[in-house]
């Protein structure tokens, strides 16, 4: 029996401690307080919840948090504003540059999709020799 919650399919061999966190927004210490909330040991695999706990998790996870599509939708809602009120943070966010001020000159390969430009003398090469 798989348990789905807020639409995403939890993996039953781990536990629920750490399944948790393949829902988009939820991390290990969020996770954590859920399963406090609801009372059930974070050292149970998912297989063993009972559908009581499962139901429970997921009445807690959907009504309290903002998780999956929601969550995705007001980030890029965030990033949107940014870019219409022309701040320094959504000029940064339209280049696809890095935003919390880290150096550019190195680094931010995964932010630029890992262009590697080199130097060259700048001179153009011609169309064909003469």
């Amino acid at each position: 029996m798989a348990i789905r919650i807020a639409g995403v399919t939890i993996p039953n061999e781990k536990r629920v401690e750490t399944s948790l966190t393949y829902i988009f927004g939820i991390g290990q210490t969020l996770s954590n307080k859920i399963l406090k909330q609801a009372d059930i040991d974070p050292n149970k695999r998912v297989k063993d919840l009972t559908e009581e706990e499962a139901n429970k998790l997921r009445v807690i996870i959907e009504k309290q948090h903002r998780v999956e599509g929601d969550l995705k939708r007001d980030i890029s809602g965030n990033i949107k504003r940014l870019k219409e009120i022309n701040t320094y943070r959504g000029l940064r966010h339209a280049k696809s540059l890095p935003v919390r001020g880290q150096r550019t000159k190195t680094n931010s390969r995964t932010v630029r999709g890992n262009v590697r430009r080199t130097a060259t003398s700048g001179k153009k090469m011609s169309a064909q020799k003469t």
